[in-house]
């Protein structure tokens, strides 16, 4: 049997910068535990970072 090709066509009356607008809100909201997790992480590791000590010799003059 012979594989059908899917051919999708959507109309959208909006204006193309409202149709992003839109599409970015959905990715955001479908990616906002991801990018908090990200967040919390680079914190974490910034946080870590600074409690290091941190050996430097002087040098004289």
């Amino acid at each position: 049997m012979k594989k059908r090709k899917l051919n999708y066509r959507f109309h959208d009356p909006n204006p193309a910068a409202v149709t992003a607008d839109y599409i970015l809100e959905i990715f955001i909201e479908a990616n906002a535990e991801k990018v908090e997790a990200a967040i919390q992480k680079a914190a974490n590791t910034a946080s870590a970072l600074d409690e290091i000590p941190v050996c430097r010799k002087g040098r004289s003059a």
